[in-house]
């Protein structure tokens, strides 16, 4: 019966693993200064190729610097907790 279920079973096992990848990827990326970084220049270039207005740009660029000082305020104090 075993043998049954991993077959039975293997679809949803792998979708499980799927997700958990997806989630793991999107969790790293909320979460890396470079892409933070990057998506700040992508914002910039798109305000100066006017494919966005000022007030479009304004607060998408305060929704990313905000994401990056809680992404450095937060190492710096896993930092201090290890001194």
């Amino acid at each position: 019966m075993l043998i049954i279920d991993d077959i039975v079973f293997a679809p949803i096992k792998g979708l499980m693993f799927l997700g958990k990848k997806i989630s793991e990827v999107a969790e790293q990326e909320l979460s890396d200064e470079g892409s933070i970084k990057e998506q700040l220049m992508e914002l910039q270039l798109k305000f100066e190729m006017d494919e966005i207005d000022e007030k479009e740009y304004d607060r998408r660029e305060g929704e990313l610097l905000d994401r990056l000082e809680q992404l450095r305020s937060g190492e710096q104090n896993r930092e201090e907790e290890n001194n």
